[in-house]
């Protein structure tokens, strides 16, 4: 079955919990303590003004906060804390605003790079196949990024995202870039393969239809 490979057992999924998170840059908080669970096939939205902390959020449930910023509070998935763990042992795909594709990289190889080094070479190359077909980007394999659409971009980076097998999903405004013709078409796309994989979402964005499109819960960022 197409894109059956980049489905991971049900049994290895589980609820994004954060238990009364905050950030501080020094002594000054960027938002009141927030308690949020996000259960498997869920979209839940972050809203909040320009340097509320949102993308910060982000960036400490993958790993990736910077030093100047003081967390406190947990996260955890499945039931387990991952605050402690380095970025690549969390199970957490990140999908930006920016996509981040390699440009000295054709489409596949951008695909490749997402698999984990432990998958043998023909496995490797049939998962990025079916990710191209599932995605219908089947034909563009040998393909500079560069020469790609918004939306081709957008959808080459989920799917890169998604061969990782990541255990819970961020998306930090990936749509805000595509015209409106185009934002609508992606988002869903995202979000239905997300849902496919009954993966746990985080959604930060500024736009209300991207909030209302998510259809779960929101949350709304407010200094402290």
């Amino acid at each position: 079955m197409t894109g059956s490979r980049l489905v991971e057992a049900e049994s290895e999924r589980g609820a994004l919990r954060l238990e009364s998170v905050a950030l501080a840059v020094g002594s000054k908080p960027l938002f009141d303590p927030i308690t949020l669970e996000v259960s498997s096939g869920e979209i839940a939205a972050v809203m909040g003004p320009s340097g509320s902390g949102k993308s910060s959020l982000l960036s400490l449930i993958a790993g990736l906060l910077s030093p100047a910023i003081t967390a406190h509070g947990d996260v955890r998935i499945a039931g387990r804390s991952i605050l402690g763990l380095p970025p690549e042992r969390r199970g957490v795909g990140l999908l930006f605003q920016d996509d981040l594709l390699f440009p000295h990289l054709t489409v596949r190889d951008n695909l490749l790079f997402g698999l984990p080094a432990s998958v043998a070479p023909a496995e490797r190359r049939a998962r990025a196949q079916e990710a191209l077909e599932e995605a219908e980007l089947a034909g563009l394999e040998e393909r500079d990024p560069a020469t790609l659409s918004g939306g081709q971009r957008t959808r080459v980076a989920l799917m890169r995202t998604l061969l990782s097998g990541p255990r819970a999903l961020l998306l930090d405004e990936p749509f805000s870039r595509l015209d409106d013709a185009l934002r609508d078409r992606i988002r869903r796309f995202v979000f239905d393969h997300a849902a496919r994989r009954n993966l746990p979402v985080l959604l930060v964005t500024h736009d209300p239809d991207d909030a209302a499109a998510a259809g779960g819960q929101r949350v709304a960022l407010h200094p402290a």
